[in-house]
């Protein structure tokens, strides 16, 4: 600790006083953040559609103080629909630094703190490019959001601006063609929400891909940084769909991207490489499929009366079943801790329940053996979305920290048992493993031409390891995120050194996020954003370029040699 503070100092003796600069975002309180004048005449142009900051949770505490509504906010606070309607809320609670919810004491005030400073409800392509002028005459941070469904705090910023897409809800399904593709697409405005898009594709004896949780905006982060799906096993992943973008680039510009016109590199990028760094996405058009009848499969056991050892033998021969499973189309949900197993569920498109129960036997029959006492259930379904009302639960928010790495099914058919210890020791240790078995190779995708992570096309299982939130333990969060960046994902890489990691679902501390969740196209990727983004306006955590900005302990977004150093950055000894 001593070596760390002692580095700090040295290097805070030759680093600016935090005040503004071209290196660094102008901030609330500095003689370049614009007046209130400035900000009125600004409001004007984009038609009065500025929102000024009110933390939701303001009810909670002094002086705004009101305990009805505030019960009301506590007892919705972990579910999505709580926040997606907020211009400013945040639903991973690491981000939002304690500053304004219903667990902390209500003399507690609230602040801004990591909150947006203002939000623009965007209903124009011209409010985006009069934003993004403001911003950057006046050296402003900009945020892009949509519902804030984000584990690594990219929809939210101190002292910012944010984009809100939220009510761009324009929904179509229509013919499409092109030279790749020829049959029934939908076309999405930014804020539409999974499950309008399966409805309005339900309507139309259609399936569309996208995420397990409904609430998820399809044409942000979800298809921008891949998008696994219960359909990617039969289809491929998100970003494999998209047919056509439209999109703000970082100088206001309206672009029509596709495949094959002259945007053709920015269509790449959004597609699977990452997203609020390259533009802001108005419209996102992609592949509709036909429907299919659904089959759903549900399954849970515990470790009572079972021998540690052979707990965990069971989820070997799970792991040398999922092949068999992802190859014919299914996607399957599961997790357990050291104690419980539930597979919640396996989605099989145009598999009929009999085939599904059939191809899980292998797995069943040592559960049989075992005399394990375990619950099965399992429906058919006319409809994809049918299915996915029934049989997928609800997917809370603000109660557990990620990170995660793809495994290789090269792995599992050749190290299973390493891996199955690997994760004995992390879920001993206090985490829940959820995975995610799939099949996104390009066997499945088809011809797709998109900045997808190459480790996608490899893996078999999308590990996602979590640790519970505590609303009130500072220290405790930063020590469990710390064991998920150097202790337990480097047992999975040590396993498969040349994968990576979902970029939406993985560590935001994870050191070298630019191989990690990029992989190869990161040089590719950064250079499309220098042509897109020439004065850098766009800035999300782990997004292409964000190493070369850091966020000092107000907040305040500067350049790598402006920034104020921590102990975070340098480690302690």
């Amino acid at each position: 600790m001593f070596f760390c503070i002692t580095l700090i100092a040295s290097l805070l003796a030759v680093l600016p006083p935090a005040s503004a600069s071209s290196a660094c975002r102008c901030f609330p309180g500095d003689a370049c953040w614009p007046s209130e004048s400035a900000w009125s005449q600004f409001n004007k142009t984009i038609d009065g559609r500025l929102i000024s900051t009110v933390p939701l949770g303001t009810p909670c505490h002094t002086p705004n103080h009101n305990a009805t509504a505030c019960a009301v906010l506590k007892a919705g606070w972990e579910l999505p629909e709580e926040h997606y309607e907020s211009s400013s809320s945040v639903m991973a609670p690491f981000f939002a630094n304690g500053t304004c919810d219903p667990y902390h004491s209500v003399s507690k005030p609230c602040t801004l703190g990591n909150y947006v400073w203002y939000s623009i409800n965007v209903t124009s392509p011209a409010h985006i490019s009069y934003a993004l002028k403001f911003a950057t005459k006046h050296n402003i941070r900009i945020i892009i959001r949509n519902t804030g469904h984000d584990y690594n705090g990219r929809s939210t910023g101190a002292g910012a601006l944010a984009i809100w897409t939220h009510h761009l809800k324009d929904l179509e399904i229509h013919e499409y063609k092109d030279k790749h593709y020829a049959g029934k697409a939908i076309t999405m405005g930014a804020g539409v929400q999974g499950f309008e898009a399966y409805e309005i594709a339900d309507e139309n004896d259609l399936q569309v891909v996208g995420g397990e949780c409904p609430t998820v905006g399809l044409a942000g982060g979800y298809s921008q940084g891949g998008g696994h799906s219960a359909l990617s096993s039969r289809y491929g992943l998100g970003a494999d769909q998209v047919l056509k973008w439209e999109v703000v680039d970082g100088q206001g510009n309206f672009i029509t991207a596709t495949r094959d016109n002259e945007y053709s590199d920015i269509f790449w990028a959004l597609s699977g490489g990452g997203g609020g760094t390259y533009g802001v996405v108005w419209s996102m058009t992609s592949m509709a499929h036909p429907g299919t009848p659904v089959s759903g499969l549900n399954l849970t056991y515990t470790n009572t009366n079972l021998a540690a050892s052979s707990f965990y033998s069971t989820i070997e021969k799970f792991h040398e079943n999922l092949p068999a499973l992802v190859d014919a189309g299914a996607m399957c949900i599961w997790s357990y801790t050291n104690t419980s197993f539930v597979i919640s569920p396996i989605t099989g498109p145009n598999i009929p329940v009999a085939k599904l129960v059939k191809l899980l036997e292998p797995f069943t029959a040592i559960l049989d053996k075992l005399n394990i006492n375990y619950t099965m259930s399992t429906g058919q379904y006319s409809s994809y979305y049918g299915q996915f009302k029934d049989m997928q639960g609800t997917i809370e928010v603000g109660i557990a920290q990620y990170g995660g790495y793809l495994i290789p099914r090269s792995v599992v058919e050749n190290n299973n048992k390493a891996l199955v210890q690997a994760y004995r020791e992390i879920t001993e240790a206090g985490a829940t493993f959820i995975g995610v078995g799939l099949n996104a190779s390009h066997k499945v995708s088809g011809d797709v031409y998109n900045a997808v992570l190459p480790a996608w096309r490899e893996a078999l299982i999308d590990t996602t390891l979590t640790t519970p939130w505590e609303w009130d333990d500072d220290a405790l969060m930063v020590e469990r995120q710390n064991q998920m960046t150097y202790e337990f994902i480097p047992k999975l890489e040590a396993l498969a050194p040349s994968s990576g990691a979902y970029m939406n679902e993985g560590n935001f501390q994870q050191p070298d996020f630019q191989r990690v969740f990029y992989g190869s196209n990161y040089d590719a990727l950064r250079k499309i954003k220098s042509k897109y983004d020439p004065n850098d306006i766009f800035y999300a955590k782990t997004a292409v370029g964000s190493a070369e900005w850091r966020e000092r302990e107000d907040g305040r977004l500067c350049k790598v040699n402006q920034w104020q150093p921590s102990c975070a950055e340098y480690g302690t000894v």
